[in-house]
């Protein structure tokens, strides 16, 4: 391997600096070189987002697109890295994957790793087991096939390189399995979670690997006093340091007593830490990882992590591993005759990990398809892929050509990760399309299963006491899913997916982040539900993701659940004057993007202070005008008219005159004003029939449900009955969205809607203008595809023979 040298003059050989003039010659280069750096790294990550690929991708193709296209022009080139500037560049990068190491660390729960189950275990080592097998056969015939090309050579010592290709063979990359997960909401499956503790046991088994064999490849048998010191010092750090330093940092945290100062200082531990193990002869970032893994990782390991992320983690990371993308050389590979057979060691290289996890989950009963998808998650390769790479280079361990080979194997496992997990699950649209999922076609003696989205306590309190009312009993039980939805923020979002549990016995337990006391308080608020009831179980869950994808999330878990309705919570909360007022309207996007496409019917829930539901009269009322979701209310309103103390009444409206005009689009052909007109009458027949079956049994066999209509000839009409209905003083209010009404008045309506989610009856009942005092649910029935924005809502897709198909 040939090495580089730079021509850098000494001035001042008197100074500390050993350099000029550092703020006016290095720092600006410097910081020119991150920021032009950091540009490209968050262009390529823009290009690579649809494609579900982590940062540590775009970070090695900024690397490759310096070298390879900057370079071609000499003048840019040495501009943006001059020669004088190299030194402090490798200095500055050597701090940034120390920092990485040390969030590495830090994002690992080793109360887990210390506690491990078998089965994850099991895996995570016989996933060592192809790897490390084979992984001399195919360096061997890397060899062969590659030859001793007189340009490139191949490394002499052979003993080192195979050490050092078996130890990249067997990583798997914890933070980017976390992000591919969450990119392709498989997070909180039964596959994401077995995937995510195995990939951290398998990161921890890599880095013990690399702390223990590292050494060996660099100094050789001298190496065994290193490996002996460093494992004190990792069993001190352990036993010894961590205690002391939990109790330290857990009464601060408890008194909320830091400041900038006092993190400065657990910032320089990092560094510390680093320089011991250094000094010790193994590599720096192994204390990095170590202090990372002993800090508490509760309250503290959030702050340190939202306080540092975006200096360590946006400037520092992105130089480190742009440099591996400048070290990468493709054109090598191709440079050879035999290029083809290269190809081939590589894609073998590929397959190794995947089929030493399926060896492991076969013995577990795991189907063939979850095993090959979990052998293929494993098989993602990270930043302690890297940093092995990058130090045997800096040691001259591996050659340019097996840095290329073994480089280029890593990147493509790590790229097609995302693509094939997503061809094989297909997150988005393994759905079963079936209107059984609705609570008008739910039998009374079936188990009604609930999926309840919330985004803090209060609206937890609210929603428990609307599942109160929905008549739990033996014959019809209800079970309960509480879904505790938390935004995806920066690199501290996989801390957040790790920890996001009820707290364990571990040091720093009781200092919860706020998203972990607000998903304790919400689990006992639904657990005491629960006990109260014997009909009633419940179960808390949790989503970690990103608000514009977070809906995906609550699809896989309802459809997962085999859930029938998914109760939203409203995005505006009553204020202490009585007035709704947005909480964020972040919450109202959610609540439109799973109305569009839910596997099943979804309620959202306008809490006017509900309050817990009274043993005598509490009072709902259903306004009826005709359509699927208005059924689906009535469905469910009649559920819950079997509690004690409940009244139901049911008001129809009846269309007539221009109220009855059926919605005809202008530009529409005469096909399609047809099949509006025969999807108006069939459902006019449905509701018809349906209406009838309950006044039959609900109305005739029930003192507490009562029965009315209401000529409607206007949309002064409209406003009169509702004023004339607010004067009974009802609880709650259920309505339909109103998809597939196809009425002229209420597409009209919908236009002058400020929620179009409401739709035109909810929108009225929840608008401050009718000072209502009453809950609102507002239901949209599963079946009859998802809400679509503006005034196209109200109709339905249509075949060519006019018959209705579900969208």
């Amino acid at each position: 391997m040939s090495t580089a040298c730079y021509d850098v003059p000494v001035h001042n050989p008197n100074q500390i600096w050993q350099t000029d003039n550092i703020l006016f010659k290095e720092l600006p280069t410097l910081a020119f070189q991150i920021a032009f750096t950091t540009t490209i790294s968050r262009f390529f990550f823009f290009i690579y987002k649809p494609f579900h690929q982590s940062q540590l991708i775009s970070q090695i193709s900024t690397g490759i697109f310096l070298i390879q296209v900057l370079s071609r022009i000499p003048n840019v080139f040495d501009f943006i890295f001059p020669g004088s500037g190299v030194i402090n560049i490798d200095v500055v990068t050597h701090a940034g994957v120390v920092y990485y190491a040390f969030l590495t660390g830090l994002e690992m729960n080793l109360d887990t790793i210390l506690h491990v189950k078998k089965k994850p275990a099991t895996i995570a080592i016989l996933g060592f087991i192809f790897p490390m097998v084979m992984g001399p056969a195919l360096y061997t015939l890397h060899r062969n096939v590659y030859g001793n090309g007189e340009k490139y050579p191949l490394e002499e010592g052979r003993m080192n390189a195979y050490v050092m290709w078996t130890l990249v063979l067997t990583v798997t990359g914890f933070p980017v399995v976390v992000h591919a997960l969450t990119e392709l909401k498989l997070l909180y499956t039964r596959l994401g979670k077995i995937a995510l503790t195995t990939a951290m046991i398998s990161d921890t088994y890599a880095w013990i690997l690399f702390t223990l064999v590292v050494p060996f490849s660099i100094n050789g048998t001298r190496a065994i006093y290193s490996v002996l010191s460093t494992v004190i010092f990792v069993f001190i750090c352990i036993y010894v340091a961590r205690p002391i330093i939990v109790k330290v940092i857990d009464r601060k945290t408890e008194k909320d007593e830091w400041d900038d100062n006092q993190l400065l200082f657990v910032v320089m531990g990092i560094f510390v830490c680093a320089y011991i193990t250094d000094t010790l002869g193994t590599h720096g970032i192994v204390g990095a990882f170590v202090y990372g893994l002993i800090l508490p990782h509760s309250k503290f390991a959030d702050m340190v992590t939202s306080t540092t992320d975006d200096f360590g983690g946006a400037f520092l990371v992105p130089l480190y591993f742009s440099g591996s993308g400048m070290r990468l050389s493709c054109s090598i590979i191709f440079q050879q005759p035999n290029w083809p057979l290269t190809l081939m060691v590589i894609i073998l290289l590929c397959v190794l990990k995947i089929l030493s996890t399926l060896f492991a989950t076969f013995f577990f009963g795991m189907r063939n398809r979850d095993g090959f998808a979990l052998g293929i998650i494993l098989n993602t390769k990270g930043a302690v892929a890297l940093m092995m790479l990058n130090t045997a280079w800096d040691k001259s361990i591996l050659s340019v050509p097996t840095y290329s080979v073994l480089t280029v194997a890593v990147l493509l496992m790590t790229i097609v990760v995302p693509p094939i997990i997503n061809i094989i699950y297909k997150p988005r649209k393994h759905f079963e399309q079936t209107k059984l999922k609705t609570i008008q076609k739910l039998r009374l003696d079936a188990e009604l299963r609930i999926l309840a989205c919330v985004h803090n306590t209060r609206q937890a309190t609210g929603i428990i006491s609307l599942i109160e009312s929905f008549n739990a009993t033996r014959l019809s039980p209800i079970h309960v899913f509480s879904l505790y939805l938390v935004e995806l923020t920066g690199r501290a979002g996989a801390l957040v997916a790790a920890y996001l549990e009820k707290p364990s016995g571990q040091p720093g337990a009781q200092n919860l982040t706020k998203s972990q006391e607000e998903l304790e308080r919400i689990n006992n608020s639904f657990e005491a539900f629960g006990e109260a009831y014997d009909a009633v179980r419940v179960q808390t869950l949790n989503v970690v993701s990103d608000y514009e994808t977070i809906h995906e999330d609550v699809f896989n878990s309802a459809n997962e659940k085999h859930t029938s309705l998914i109760i939203l919570p409203f995005h505006k909360q009553l204020s202490s004057e009585g007035v709704l007022k947005t909480t964020s309207i972040a919450y109202r996007d959610i609540n439109l993007n799973v109305m569009q496409g839910a596997p099943c019917s979804v309620g959202i829930f306008v809490d006017r202070d509900i309050g817990p539901l009274p043993k005598m009269k509490f009072c709902i009322c259903v306004i009826f005008v005709g359509g699927p979701d208005d059924r689906e209310a009535l469905a469910i309103a009649w559920r819950m008219a079997g509690h004690p103390g409940t009244r139901l009444s049911v008001v129809r409206m009846l269309l007539f005159d221009k109220a009855a005009e059926v919605d005809t689009p202008s530009h529409a052909e005469p096909q399609g004003i047809l099949s509006v007109e025969m999807d108006n009458d069939k459902q006019k027949d449905l509701d018809d029939e349906y209406v009838n079956f309950f006044r039959l049994i609900g109305v005739n066999n029930n003192d507490s449900i009562s029965y009315s209509e209401v000529d409607v000839h206007s949309v002064e009409d409209i406003t009169s009955v509702l004023n004339a209905i607010e004067k009974f003083g009802y609880n709650l209010y259920i309505v339909g969205q109103g998809n597939h009404r196809n009425s002229q008045v209420f597409s009209n309506l919908l236009e002058w809607c400020d929620c179009l989610e409401l739709g035109v009856l909810g929108d009225m009942l929840a608008s401050e203008n009718f000072g209502l005092r009453s809950s609102v649910l507002v239901v949209q029935q599963y079946g009859y595809g998802g809400l679509i924005s503006g005034k196209q809502s109200n109709h339905v897709t249509a075949n060519n023979n006019g018959f209705e198909t579900l969208a």
